[in-house]
C-alpha cells in the first residue's frame, strides 16, 4: 500500500474539524492526504460519518458502499469508517458491511492513528490540517450536549457537554491564524452552555475576548448558542469587540408554547420574544440566524400558522428549517408517534421558506447603496465571489463583486452595494 490516505467527511461543520485533527495526525506520521477524492490513487480510505438524521445516516451508509464496490474492484485496499453514525450503530455496522477493516466511534483518532501503523502525538492535538479555504476556519469550544429536547440524538452520540479549557482554544486558534486564516467560526452543541462543566459558571464572554485579542483574525461568527440560559454577558462583548461580528446563530426551533413544551425545549413563547428583544437592543444591527422544525409530533394547524406569523413579525436576517425526522434513542422517538405525513411535513417547510425569502429580499434591500466590508471567497467567471460580516460560509448569502483590478482570495475589501436578490447582493469594488 502507498501511504496516501483519501479523508471523506459527511455531515456538519464539527466532523470537519474532527477529520482535520485525525489528517494533522496522519502528516506527522509521513502520510499524503486527500480529501473528498473520487479519483485518487490512495490504497486507504477513510470515512467520517454523520448519523443526526435519516437523510444524513442513508448518505453516510451510501458513501461507505461505494467505497466497498470500489475495494472489490481493487480500486482501494483498506476502508475506515469513523464519526457519529459509528458512534450509533457500530456493531449493526460491522455485522452488515463486513468489508470494511475498521469501525470506529467518534473519538478514536488515536486508536485510528495506531491501526494505521502511526503514533498518536498528544504535541499536535491543537493542530490541524485545514480542508476550510485558508482565510477561515472552523472552531469547537466543546463537545456533547446535557440539553433533553425531543428530537435530538445527539446527547446520546456524543455524551455530555465538555468544554475545552480556554487556553487550549486560544493555542488552536493562534496556531491558525499563524496558517493565515482571518475568520474564525465559532461552533459547538452548545455555545449557551460553554464553562459550566470546567469553570462551574458560563465563559462564553471571557473566551470570545480572548480570540479577539489574537494578532491576525479579523472575525469572530458565533454558531449554535441556545436560547434557555442564554449567557447575557456576551452581548457587551459582541457591541464592544470590533472583530466580533454582528451576527449569531440561535436555534429557536418553534414558538407556540405547545411545541415548544413538547420538544423539551426548557423555554417558552414570551421569554423567547423577550431574548430576542434584549439581543437586537444590546447589539444595535445583529444579523440573527435561526433554525426551525416543522412536523414535529403534536404541531397542529394552529401551531404551524402561529409559526408562520412569527417568521412574518421577528424578520431574522438568515433561516432555515427542517422537517421532523423520527430518531432512534431520543424522547420523541420513543414516547410520541410520528404521524404527520411526509407530504404536510414539506409543504410547512415550503412555506416557511417562501416566507422567509421574502423577509430576506426585505433585509437585503435595504443594504443597497451602502458600502460594506467583505472577504473574497473565490471566483467564478468575471466575478469574485465574498462574503459581509453578516453571513457564513455554505449556510448564508454572499456578494458578487465586479472589480477592475485583481483581487485576491481571503482578501478583505470594501465594496458599494449595487442590486439585491432574495438571499445575495450585487456590489462593485470600491477604488
Amino acid at each position: 500500500m502507498n501511504k496516501k490516505v483519501n479523508i471523506v467527511t459527511l455531515g456538519c461543520s464539527k466532523n470537519l474539524i474532527d477529520s482535520e485533527l485525525f489528517m494533522g495526525q496522519l502528516e506527522a506520521n509521513g502520510y499524503e492526504v486527500i480529501t473528498d477524492s473520487n479519483e485518487t490513487d490512495a490504497d486507504i480510505v477513510a470515512i467520517n460519518t454523520c448519523g443526526f438524521i435519516l437523510d444524513a445516516k442513508e448518505e453516510s451508509i451510501n458513501t461507505i458502499l461505494d467505497f466497498v464496490e470500489a475495494k472489490k474492484r481493487g480500486d482501494v485496499s483498506k476502508i475506515f469508517v469513523f464519526g457519529c453514525l459509528t458512534e450509533r450503530y457500530k456493531d449493526e455496522l460491522m455485522a452488515e458491511i463486513p468489508e470494511v477493516d475498521g469501525f470506529y466511534g467518534k473519538f478514536q483518532v488515536k486508536k485510528m492513528v495506531e491501526d494505521l501503523e502511526g503514533e498518536y502525538k498528544m504535541s499536535l492535538k491543537n493542530q490541524r490540517y485545514v480542508t476550510t479555504p485558508s482565510h477561515y476556519a472552523f472552531l469547537k469550544i466543546s463537545e456533547g450536549c446535557n440539553r433533553t429536547c425531543s428530537y435530538c440524538a445527539i446527547p446520546y452520540i456524543t455524551g455530555k457537554h465538555k468544554s475545552r479549557p480556554i487556553e487550549d482554544i486560544v493555542i488552536e486558534a493562534t496556531l491558525l491564524a499563524k496558517k493565515g486564516v482571518k475568520e474564525l467560526l465559532v461552533i459547538a452543541q452548545d455555545l449557551s452552555f460553554y464553562g459550566l462543566d470546567l469553570y462551574k459558571e458560563q465563559r462564553l464572554a471571557e473566551l470570545v475576548r480572548q480570540l479577539a485579542k489574537i494578532e491576525g483574525i479579523e472575525w469572530i461568527k458565533l454558531h449554535y448558542a441556545y436560547p434557555s440560559n442564554f449567557p447575557y454577558d456576551l452581548l457587551p462583548v459582541m457591541q464592544q469587540e470590533s472583530k466580533v461580528s454582528l451576527y449569531l446563530d440561535i436555534a429557536l426551533q418553534h414558538i407556540s408554547d405547545n411545541m415548544l413544551k413538547l420538544m423539551r425545549r426548557n423555554i417558552n413563547k414570551e421569554e423567547t420574544l423577550a431574548l430576542l428583544a434584549r439581543i437586537r437592543k444590546e447589539v444595535p444591527g445583529i444579523h440573527l440566524r435561526t433554525t426551525l422544525l416543522v412536523g414535529h409530533p403534536g404541531e397542529t394547524e394552529e401551531d404551524f400558522n402561529e409559526l408562520c406569523e412569527f417568521v412574518e413579525t421577528a424578520r431574522f436576517e438568515r433561516l432555515g428549517v427542517f422537517a421532523y425526522s423520527h430518531e432512534d434513542n431520543t424522547y420523541a422517538g420513543e414516547n410520541y408517534e410520528d404521524i404527520i405525513v411526509e407530504e404536510t411535513k414539506q409543504a410547512r417547510v415550503e412555506k416557511i421558506m417562501e416566507l422567509q425569502q421574502n423577509v430576506s429580499l426585505l433585509h437585503n434591500e435595504q443594504k443597497v447603496g451602502k458600502d460594506l466590508k467583505v472577504v473574497i471567497d473565490r471566483v467564478e467567471g468575471d466575478l469574485y465571489i465574498a462574503r459581509t460580516e453578516f453571513d457564513s460560509p455554505d449556510v448564508d448569502g454572499e456578494v458578487f463583486v465586479k472589480s477592475d483590478r485583481e483581487l485576491s482570495i481571503g482578501e478583505f475589501v470594501k465594496v458599494h452595494v449595487t442590486e439585491a436578490a432574495d438571499y445575495d447582493l450585487y456590489a462593485e469594488i470600491i477604488e
